[in-house]
């Protein structure tokens, strides 16, 4: 993404695992709209009556911690993990009509980074990364994991020192390139 003085800054794919976007997760709970949609996080699966409380949806410029520009869009999506009612877990198609519903007047970019923040209401919200939905049991599961610290300098360096090792020069023979 270039800044105002066409400077390139590192987008949201520069992250390292960043879980699946929400264009991603809705395609996916399209084909399964009656099937309840159960996120779990800590070892244990939301209450069947959590809420969406918040969906919102941001832009993001920063400096990382070696100097370099950074930009992304992400967007944060608020469940209040509550037994209430006697309610069972929200199906997919409601989760996704929510999400719908929130697009009719906030801009959602589908390949933005999504984060969960997730509260009982009573413990310190916490955020998360989900990742692809699995089917099991006539069931739509998400998988939700801490979204930990990380330094992009670092991450990026990791990576191209993969790259380096899987597709450097080759000695001998000519090794194929890891994409």
């Amino acid at each position: 993404m270039p800044t105002p003085d066409n400077h390139d800054l590192a987008g949201s794919t520069d992250f390292a695992d960043d879980g699946i976007s929400i264009g991603a997760l809705l395609s996916v709970l399209a084909g399964h709209k009656d099937k309840p949609l159960l996120f779990s996080y800590g070892g244990r699966t939301v209450k069947p009556g959590y809420h969406v409380t918040e969906v919102k949806a941001g832009a993001f410029a920063a400096l990382d911690c070696g100097a370099n520009p950074e930009a992304w869009t992400e967007l944060f999506i608020q469940l209040w993990d509550v037994d209430e009612d006697e309610r069972t877990h929200m199906p997919a198609g409601k989760f996704s009509a929510i999400i719908r519903k929130v697009s009719e007047h906030v801009a959602l970019d589908p390949v933005a980074r999504l984060t969960f923040e997730v509260s009982d209401g009573i413990a310190a919200m916490q955020l998360h990364k989900a990742s692809a939905p699995v089917i099991r049991g006539g069931e739509v599961h998400v998988a939700l994991s801490p979204r930990a610290a990380s330094c992009k300098p670092r991450d990026r360096w990791l990576v191209e020192q993969a790259k380096a090792s899987c597709c450097g020069p080759a000695k001998g023979d000519a090794q194929p390139c890891c994409s």
